[in-house]
C-alpha cells in the first residue's frame, strides 16, 4: 500500500477521516487544503485522546493533551465503531496479519481504519506507515508541520 499524495493544488476530497496523529497535530498544520472539506474522526480517536492525560508524565503536558481531547470533543461528532466497522475490523485484521504486522500492536489504527472502511472513507494521516499493510483503505499523507 503505498499513500496516496494528493497533487499540489488539488482540490480537497469532500469527507474524510482524520486519524489521531493528525487531530493531534491540528492547528499546526501548514496548508489546511490537504485536509478534506468535511473532516470526520472515529470514537476510536476520542478513545485514543482520553488515555493522553491519564498517562502524561508532566502536568504541562497532561495539560496540552487534555486540551487536544476537549478540542476534538468541541468540534467534532465522531464516527461509531459499529457493526459494520466490527465486520471491517476482520479483514483489516487479517490483513496486517498477512503483511507479517500484528494487529494488537497498532489496534487503534486497526479499528481507525476499520472505520473509514465501513464507511467508504479515505484516512488521512500525518503517519502513513501507521496504516501499511491495511488492504482496502485509502490512505492520504498529510505533510507533518515543521518543528517548532
Amino acid at each position: 500500500m503505498t499513500p496516496v499524495l494528493p497533487p499540489v493544488g488539488a482540490a480537497p476530497r469532500n469527507r474524510g477521516v482524520l486519524d489521531t496523529s493528525t487531530v493531534i497535530l491540528l492547528s499546526r498544520l501548514a496548508d489546511a487544503s490537504v485536509l478534506p472539506e468535511e473532516p470526520l474522526i472515529t470514537a476510536v480517536t476520542l478513545a485514543e485522546l482520553s488515555v493522553g492525560p491519564l498517562v502524561a508524565s508532566t502536568d504541562a503536558e497532561r495539560t496540552a493533551r487534555q486540551a487536544n481531547l476537549q478540542q476534538a470533543e468541541a468540534d467534532f461528532q465522531p464516527l461509531p465503531f459499529d457493526a459494520a466497522a466490527a465486520r471491517a475490523f476482520g479483514a483489516v485484521a487479517a490483513s496486517l496479519r498477512r503483511s507479517g504486522r500484528k494487529a494488537n500492536a497498532r489496534a487503534y489504527d486497526a479499528m481507525i481504519a476499520a472505520t473509514a472502511v465501513a464507511n467508504g472513507l479515505p484516512v488521512y494521516t500525518c503517519n502513513p506507515t501507521d496504516f501499511s499493510g491495511i488492504d482496502g483503505v485509502e490512505v492520504v499523507a498529510v505533510p507533518l508541520p515543521a518543528l517548532d
